[in-house]
């Protein structure tokens, strides 16, 4: 039985560790694991019912920040959602995910 390997490549695991990376100095220990989990998933919520591309990223920005709050799980600043937004698709591009 083969295995298509681009099944394989995106680990939830590696992608936290790689946007905790990815995070200035300055936000370093802000966002826990499950935080950034949490943010992620909302990005691909968006994705699926926005699409892929936001011009801008203002769009997924303003999304994840407007669920966070709902959710009752934090109050973001867009600055600090863009980075890790900009971490995720880094991470994606690493493993060459959308290629």
């Amino acid at each position: 039985m083969s295995t298509n390997n681009d099944e394989l490549l995106y680990d939830e695991d590696d992608s936290v560790k790689f946007i905790q990376n990815y995070l200035p100095q300055e936000l370093k220990g802000k966002f826990s694991n499950d935080d950034i989990n949490y943010i992620v998933d909302l990005i691909y919520d968006f994705y699926e019912s926005n699409g892929m591309l936001d011009d801008d990223g203002e769009e997924v920005v303003n999304y994840v920040i407007k669920n966070a709050q709902k959710d009752g799980v934090g109050k973001f600043e867009p600055e600090e959602i863009t980075f890790i937004v900009q971490g995720e698709l880094e991470y994606c591009d690493s493993i060459n995910m959308f290629d």
